[in-house]
């Protein structure tokens, strides 16, 4: 559906501007393949600081009191 409504404003800034609609043929994947290592970077730096934050919290997951089966149903 957001690629349907991504070619029909392409459609209509075509019929409105055709050159503005050709650059931006162009231009958008070309805006897509330069933000590539960003996403990968950002990628990385979730996972570092998910590890970071699993790391942080451990002492107190061990120390925490066990949730037996019992004290579940009671």
């Amino acid at each position: 559906m957001k690629l349907l409504l991504a070619f029909l404003l392409w459609c209509v800034l075509l019929v409105l501007c055709w050159p503005l609609a050709i650059f931006a043929l162009i231009f958008f994947p070309l805006l897509w393949l330069l933000s590539i290592p960003f996403r990968i970077l950002a990628f990385v730096v979730g996972g570092i600081l998910r590890l970071l934050k699993a790391i942080i919290l451990l002492p107190v997951r061990l120390l925490e009191p066990r949730k037996t089966l019992e004290a579940r149903t009671a």
